[in-house]
């Protein structure tokens, strides 16, 4: 009988004295001169299940040279173990060597850096580490999707390839058929020659085409990768990332908080139900106290507070600040962390400036500000973000003017707010910050299997 470990460890006492056979990899090997042990692990959950032989099998010397990293499957009876920390063990009858590995097998068992790790990515999920950090990317993949379809969201899917820079900024990766020899030599682009006929881009964002499903389906979402031509190499930046992004119609700014804070406590709930052994070894080996942050963040009360405050309690601290906060201004890391320790939790900034917000936030009747929200957590610092939507196509038109930005290529989306606009507001949650909250694992390349950052686009 083919069992997996998941199903082992799920119920012990089903498999205990039966014939089992497991198919993985040797993560470990022991050797002694009459017996030996091999530390076995096949994917399916945290646990490794110990592999027990001795020489009174026919092909003892054989299984003895068993390297580490091998792919085998063996067949043996489950039996309880004497061994500390550990419930059960497979007495080994008989194997099959599917794959064998060499002596320099880079994953050996002992500590590695995650840098080398990096190095060998397409490996690095045999580590407990990362098996670890990409169960949890998996599970809470699934809380999000659960979260949304249990509420009656539509999932969108945006397109990749787009010709508008939803956040202004310009930081886009260009995508053409042209023969970039050749342009350069003419010293001038013709759009009209390129495959779509124009500029176009990988996106940055979803949102705008999102906000156009709203407004027929009411509530949508979209979880899916973006992209930033940003040249930064700081711990949690990527070139490519992934986002969750939710427009609701009928919705304004305190609604949309309701369900930034809902859908938060949702995930980092399923995840801490559903990882208890990945999360353990986090809290032990990664992050200590994790469990307890997690846990703390599902039970508390989100404070709710407007820039302009956020900025009086900043100036009136006792404290001597790197970057001297200002109203009008953003806010740096430090002053995120003391504002989640001031209120002692979770706090959702809101009303921010204006003139350092995107162009499609609705404006609030002061003039100077708009309908726009930043979610500020302990220990991490600002995880989300959302805002209401300009929903009066003349304001929206105005600020565009405001900002330069050119309505061509951008008529649909103005028409939205002709053609039975609403108030309707959305979010967004980088996918890979929310991991690094939940596993404490600190750089965003080591939360995505394959990172894509500057001078780096390896396997």
């Amino acid at each position: 009988m083919i069992v997996d470990l998941r199903d082992i460890f799920r119920d012990e006492n089903q498999f205990l004295g039966q014939e089992v056979t497991v198919q993985g990899w040797i993560r470990n090997h022991r050797k002694q001169k009459e017996f030996g042990f091999l530390d076995f692990s096949d994917g399916t959950c945290f646990e490794h299940l110990q592999i027990v032989y001795d020489n009174t099998l026919p092909n003892f010397e054989e299984i003895t040279k068993i390297h580490i990293g091998s792919a085998v499957s063996v067949t043996g009876i489950l039996a309880s173990s004497p061994k500390e920390g550990q419930t059960v063990e497979l007495q080994l009858q008989s194997f099959t060597l599917e794959g064998d590995a060499p002596e320099d097998y880079p994953i050996q068992p002992k500590r590695h850096t995650r840098e080398f790790l990096r190095e060998v990515a397409y490996l690095r999920p045999r580590t407990n580490l990362f098996q670890a950090v990409f169960r949890v990317r998996s599970v809470a993949a699934h809380a999000i999707h659960e979260y949304f379809q249990e509420r009656g969201y539509v999932y969108f899917h945006a397109p990749i390839i787009t010709a508008s820079d939803c956040e202004g900024a310009g930081e886009m990766f260009q995508i053409t058929t042209l023969d970039l020899e050749r342009v350069a030599s003419l010293g001038t682009v013709d759009y009209e020659k390129d495959f779509f006929g124009k500029k176009a881009s990988l996106t940055v964002s979803g949102q705008l085409q999102a906000e156009t499903f709203a407004l027929a389906y009411k509530k949508t979402y979209t979880f899916g990768p973006t992209f930033r031509a940003e040249n930064s190499n700081t711990k949690t930046h990527a070139s490519e990332f992934w986002m969750i992004e939710p427009e609701i119609a009928f919705c304004d700014l305190e609604q949309d908080m309701d369900i930034m804070e809902e859908m938060l406590k949702y995930v980092v709930s399923y995840v801490l139900e559903k990882c208890p052994k990945e999360i353990a070894f986090f809290d032990g080996f990664v992050e200590k106290g994790l469990q307890e942050k997690l846990t703390k963040l599902v039970n508390s009360h989100f404070t709710r507070i407007d820039h302009e405050e956020v900025i009086s309690i900043l100036k009136k601290a006792d404290v001597k600040w790197e970057f001297e906060p200002e109203y009008g201004e953003d806010i740096a890391k430090e002053h995120e962390k003391y504002i989640t320790e001031y209120f002692g939790g979770p706090v959702f900034i809101k009303n921010w400036p204006k003139d350092i917000k995107a162009f499609y936030m609705k404006q609030n009747p002061d003039g100077k500000t708009v309908a726009a929200v930043d979610l500020e957590v302990p220990g991490a610092g600002e995880l989300m973000g959302g805002s209401q939507r300009e929903e009066s196509y003349e304001k929206l038109v105005t600020r565009m003017q405001e900002l330069h930005m050119s309505e061509e290529g951008l008529d649909w989306y103005l028409n939205l707010r002709k053609y039975g606009g609403c108030t309707h507001s959305g979010f967004g949650m980088g996918f890979e910050r929310l991991l690094i909250y939940l596993t404490g694992v600190e750089n965003i390349r080591d939360v995505i299997p394959y990172p894509r950052t500057p001078n780096n686009c390896e396997f």
